[in-house]
């Protein structure tokens, strides 16, 4: 008679945001999830996230699940319980000439879907970034409502009101095989033991692929790599919006009260081992992302270099997420979230537990996301769409 390490209703592989996230609302519907995570709580992708909490997207679907977690991060404490550290500064989009027609037309699709969001001019850019450079910038995109939170005390908090609702955790195991029996799951296999569920959703970020071929699945999601650097303000500028500026291929928040996060959205390379060392960025990035915010906004010439730092998550051919069942019955996936999932976390969890449960989920159409789509060829692209980022 095979040792059985566990017994739980569902098992969720990862505990970063997106597996507390689930985690959270299966408990909250009444379903008792065992969460397995190989290292810590937000140890991976999540942990080294930059935390922006803004709805600027050029795929409907994309913008209002970002819309629906934002009213979680604005209403946190009575939503979650705990702290997700959520800032409001404001967001400013800014993209090149040529993609000034896409800008206007996703506003006007984000405006639909009830998110607050306008178009401003450039000397309303510059008010927000005194000093800034704007002679390229025709109109800008404006959310005000916007900022950014704490990915780790995100996750945290998730998984302490889920736990406190009968979700578990199991730290420090390494999910290593997803059981099946037929042409359905029966638990997992860890190295700690056989782990029984009728249900597992693999949120292991870039690991899932690994774990995922152990039940027939060949995920198309690849190892990204995301350098970070961390910026000292000079005296007189305080906290500011968050900006994303596809002109200089770059984006930027405040960090705490002296600080200010800048990172690259070119140059990142793919491939590699999910489990490569990310306690520092490759050599000379912390100069280059200061000089390449300085383009765009010349008063931050007088920055300090403060630090830096990498971090690693699963990517796809059309850099969307894959969420929904897949492959024997009982396996659901929700990874491939390829740089961009932090924000919209909380209504992906929400989707997601409601498609376990009741077969279906009303609030938003997750099918976009299915694991299918890589082989019918039917890729997630937006109407008006921006250059691919992450290139």
């Amino acid at each position: 008679m095979r040792h059985v390490a566990e017994h739980a209703d569902a098992v969720i592989v990862g505990a970063g945001i997106h597996g507390a996230s689930l985690a959270f609302h299966l408990a909250e519907a009444g379903v008792r999830p065992l969460v397995v995570e190989r290292g810590t709580a937000a140890g991976g992708a999540t942990g080294r996230s930059s935390g922006l909490v803004r709805m600027h997207y050029d795929v409907p679907e994309d913008a209002k699940l970002a819309w629906l977690s934002h009213a979680y991060f604005a209403n946190w404490a009575d939503r979650i319980g705990g702290d997700a550290g959520f800032v409001r500064t404001g967001f400013i989009q800014i993209v090149p000439s040529e993609e000034v027609a896409a800008l206007r037309a996703n506003v006007a699709m984000q405006q639909a879907l009830g998110i607050d969001t306008q178009l401003i001019a450039p000397d309303e850019v510059r008010e927000q970034l005194p000093g800034a450079i704007v002679d390229d910038v025709e109109v800008a995109a404006w959310e005000p409502q916007s900022g950014y939170a704490d990915p780790t005390m995100t996750t945290t908090s998730l998984l302490a009101t889920a736990q406190a609702r009968g979700a578990r955790l199991l730290a420090r195991t390494s999910v290593t095989s997803v059981r099946t029996e037929g042409d359905r799951v029966t638990g997992v296999e860890t190295s700690r033991g056989t782990i029984e569920a009728p249900i597992v959703v693999l949120a292991a970020g870039a690991w899932s692929g690994s774990i995922a071929a152990t039940a027939g699945l060949d995920l198309p999601v690849q190892v990204w790599r995301h350098d970070v650097a961390y910026l000292r303000r000079p005296d007189g500028i305080g906290k500011h919006p968050v900006i994303i500026d596809f002109a200089n291929s770059m984006y930027a928040r405040p960090e705490g009260e002296h600080l200010t996060l800048v990172a690259l959205e070119d140059g990142n390379p793919l491939g590699g081992s999910p489990d490569a060392p990310v306690d520092a960025a490759v050599h000379g990035f912390l100069e280059k992302a200061a000089a390449r915010l300085a383009e765009r906004w010349p008063a931050m010439n007088e920055a300090g270099l403060h630090s830096s730092h990498s971090g690693q998550d699963g990517i796809t051919p059309d850099m969307h997420p894959i969420i929904g069942p897949a492959g024997p019955a009982g396996l659901f996936l929700d990874t491939g979230f390829s740089g961009t999932g932090f924000k919209i976390a909380p209504a992906v969890g929400a989707a997601l537990a409601q498609l376990i449960v009741a077969g279906r989920s009303p609030d938003v159409d997750l099918g976009i996301y299915r694991f299918e789509r890589f082989a019918s060829g039917d890729l997630i692209a937006g109407e008006h769409p921006y250059a691919p980022i992450w290139r």
